[in-house]
């Protein structure tokens, strides 16, 4: 089967990802927080950003290599940490690992995954990025960054927009708790998605077949409390971070090290001073406060704010998305729903299939644009776009 004639876009891989899996699995995934207005906010305010195309160029070879934190990489966009990636796929976090060590380009694992940095040692690349939730105890702290390092993590990424659980009130009315329990509501759904249900049987057959948070095993002796799904085990471990705690985590962590959640211009100084060597723009995809700003809103002040390397992510559906981004600031793009929705379509094929779906967008946009390589996108001018309205 030829993967791009039946899947050419990330909106064939999210609605095949929505048939396979059980509904409260979906809703997890693909779910934000309040009436979702910023995660459509994201969505809307990228489709305004506009480019005039250039004609008459001739034969062109596009590049989409990009330099980034002083590494080379063969492509200008990455995979984003996403908690209890597992729960969305078997072994989700072993495919993901895999794929982006074999492609050159960062992955992330969360601190609230479902394997544990042990667990994806045999499978990282040079670019593994470890996303930490800042626990409080500084023992625990120290050993996290201890089993990241010799894992062989080289990246840290703290998140520093969950001071406090979000609601994300369709998650929480699918049913799902943490550690996930398979209720009869829930079983029910299940039962009707039996390759899922097979898959998750097999691969956590140890577990009940279900997953749950394997880093915070060593470290939590109780974990059977069926908590809301937005208030998981690793709340009852973490802080809500300052800048005493972001200077204390630079210098206990000695390679790269990322501050993930940015939106206000004014928090780069400081950060900078601090000596941290890239800003994450996100909103968290709108999964935590709903009268947020779009990402892309505050990518243009952030980078008029710093000379530090700025990552950016929260609604990229495509490459045209992420030549938005690059042309207002961001260096590197990362994406993690879009990612999840490719495993839960087409399995271990599916992260590996819309890496080249991106590519190929990115390649035909930038051909629209008259550009050779990305480094060309700085100087093109933006058009602002009217918004919308009225389209199905």
């Amino acid at each position: 089967m030829d993967l791009h004639q039946t899947y050419p876009g990330l909106e064939d891989l999210r609605a095949a990802a929505q048939r396979r899996l059980p509904e409260f699995v979906w809703e997890y995934l693909d779910s934000a927080t309040g009436q979702e207005a910023t995660k459509r906010r994201n969505r809307s305010a990228l489709d305004q950003i506009g480019f005039m195309p250039s004609i008459l160029h001739g034969e062109q070879e596009v590049a989409l290599n990009t330099r980034f934190m002083g590494r080379d990489l063969p492509l200008p966009f990455g995979i984003a940490p996403l908690g209890m990636s597992g729960l969305i796929w078997p072994d989700a976090e072993g495919h993901l690992a895999r794929c982006g060590a074999a492609a050159g380009i960062p992955y992330s694992l969360s601190t609230v995954a479902s394997q544990s940095p042990e667990d994806l040692a045999p499978h990282l690349g040079p670019e593994a990025w470890f996303q930490l939730y800042p626990p409080k105890d500084e023992t625990i702290r120290s050993d996290m960054l201890d089993r990241a390092r010799r894992a062989g993590f080289s990246t840290l990424v703290l998140t520093v927009d969950v001071p406090v659980a979000s609601r994300r009130e369709r998650q929480v009315r699918s049913g799902l708790t943490q550690p996930p329990r398979l209720t009869p509501r829930l079983l029910a759904q299940v039962m009707r998605k039996p390759r899922w249900a097979l898959g998750m049987a097999h691969q956590h057959r140890h577990e009940g077949g279900m997953p749950h948070m394997r880093t915070l095993d060593k470290y939590v002796t109780d974990n059977s409390g069926g908590l809301s799904s937005t208030a998981h085990i690793g709340y009852l471990l973490r802080t809500s971070p300052d800048r005493d705690y972001v200077r204390w985590l630079r210098g206990a962590w000695q390679g790269t090290f990322v501050i993930k959640g940015v939106l206000r211009a004014e928090d780069a100084a400081p950060l900078e001073q601090i000596g941290v060597d890239a800003l994450w723009v996100s909103n968290h995809a709108g999964r935590q406060f709903d009268a947020a700003p779009a990402s892309i809103e505050a990518l243009p002040e952030l980078r008029a704010a710093t000379r530090l390397p700025l990552i950016f992510d929260s609604g990229i559906e495509g490459g045209l998305d992420i030549l938005r981004a690059l042309a207002l600031g961001a260096d590197f793009v990362m994406l993690g729903r879009a990612f999840h929705f490719a495993l839960a379509a087409l399995g271990s094929a599916g992260p590996q299939h819309l890496i080249e779906v991106l590519s190929k967008d990115l390649e035909a946009n930038m051909g629209q644009l008259g550009l050779q390589n990305l480094a060309e996108l700085r100087k093109l001018k933006v058009r602002r776009l009217p918004a919308l309205t009225g389209l199905p």
